[in-house]
């Protein structure tokens, strides 16, 4: 009787991929460059940097925040993306040229580099980077709100996060994490509109992050 010996797994090449195989457990698809595959553990959502960096000053914890070029792009729970559209028409932002989009099931981005690593000029980096040990999915933005791994606060706020049985506390709610990148990408569109050179400009302005 024969046996056929199924044949062994080929590792991705290069410690990048490695590192978010072995620290996070995440898909990755080689490269070059490395993707990370959305829809499985996490969607993504991505706006201009401008709105990003105005929406980080808002909210100290948002879940993983990436940013590559001039794009920011902030995880929340997988399924996320799907929501988008009504999220926006229920929010009254529909139809709206807000440049907030989303990637779900299916879709993939360049995998940032992880925390000290170095890297060439204009690759994607962390800006809040997943920790390894604590389940990423369990602090992500979503519809529940909950988090294990510690409360998403709004700056500024009068109480801290609410603890809820089992000793969890209220994160920052995926409608809450919409509705305010959407105020800031309107706001943002309508200060490049105003500025020298208009619309052309909108993906080139100076940020800083603080």
């Amino acid at each position: 009787m024969a046996f056929t010996v199924p044949a062994p797994r080929v590792p991705l090449d290069g410690p990048l991929a490695q590192w978010y195989e072995r620290e996070l457990g995440w898909a990755v698809s080689a490269g070059p460059p490395v993707q990370l595959l959305t829809g499985l553990r996490f969607d993504v959502l991505e706006l201009p940097a401008t709105a990003g960096s105005a929406l980080l000053k808002r909210y100290e914890r948002t879940g993983p925040v990436a940013l590559v070029g001039h794009r920011m792009r902030l995880l929340v729970a997988a399924g996320s993306a799907d929501e988008l559209p009504g999220l926006l028409d229920w929010l009254e932002w529909g139809g709206v040229g807000l440049d907030l989009t989303a990637v779900g099931a299916g879709g993939r981005i360049t995998a940032p580099l992880p925390p000290g690593w170095a890297g060439s000029r204009g690759a994607a980096v962390w800006l809040r980077p997943p920790e390894p040990g604590c389940e990423v999915e369990a602090r992500l933005p979503s519809f529940t709100g909950f988090t294990q791994c510690g409360g998403a606060g709004e700056k500024g706020a009068s109480q801290g996060p609410e603890t809820l049985p089992g000793g969890r506390a209220a994160g920052l709610s995926l409608v809450r994490l919409v509705a305010a990148a959407a105020t800031e990408c309107h706001r943002a569109r309508l200060f490049h509109a105003k500025s020298p050179g208009g619309a052309g400009n909108a993906g080139t302005q100076p940020f800083c992050f603080s």
